[in-house]
């Protein structure tokens, strides 16, 4: 369905971000399926990657999910043989994630990936267009996080809310 954003009643730029994620999302997804891996997988390992072993929590919180979304991408890739499990020494109720050989292999097959993904996304854009694009986006990012409640809609916080917004920073 393409309709012009501007056709499209309450909020063409929400829309359009809509359209954007959802195929940027379909075009990672098929980029990643290639390694036989999922969205959002690959943005774990690359937390791992970069910082080495972390709190499933931590993890949770980095890439914006609930704990029980972060608990299934890590067992996927436990199964798949790219990431442990191991007690945290430092507190016995929590669990740290850690890359395997076989997860740490993966990461220049996945920047590749991403490398794509951005020559796809930013197509003939020339550098500065693609700056004054960051630059809108992260302004709308910001816009989208610093909004806690006041739903003009009368939805309750609850029916708005859903996985925890990341923090910036």
């Amino acid at each position: 369905m393409n309709v012009a954003p501007e056709a499209l009643p309450g909020g063409p730029i929400s829309h359009a971000i809509a359209r954007l994620a959802r195929i940027h999302q379909l075009l990672a997804g098929r980029l990643l399926r290639e390694l036989g891996l999922h969205p959002s997988q690959e943005l774990l390992l690359m937390r791992l990657w970069e910082s080495g072993p972390q709190r499933q929590a931590d993890l949770a919180a980095e890439l914006g999910t609930d704990s029980a979304g972060t608990t299934r991408i890590v067992q996927r890739l436990e199964a798949a043989g790219y990431v442990n499990r191991r007690p945290d020494p430092n507190d016995r109720r929590a669990s740290l994630v850690v890359s395997t050989p076989a997860g740490d292999a993966l990461r220049t097959s996945v920047e590749c990936i991403w490398a794509q993904l951005e020559e796809l996304t930013v197509g003939d854009m020339s550098p500065s267009e693609q700056e004054v694009a960051l630059a809108s986006l992260l302004r709308l990012e910001e816009n989208v996080l610093a909004t806690e409640e006041g739903s003009r809609c009368g939805l309750p916080a609850a029916r708005r809310g859903g996985a925890p917004v990341p923090k910036r920073g």
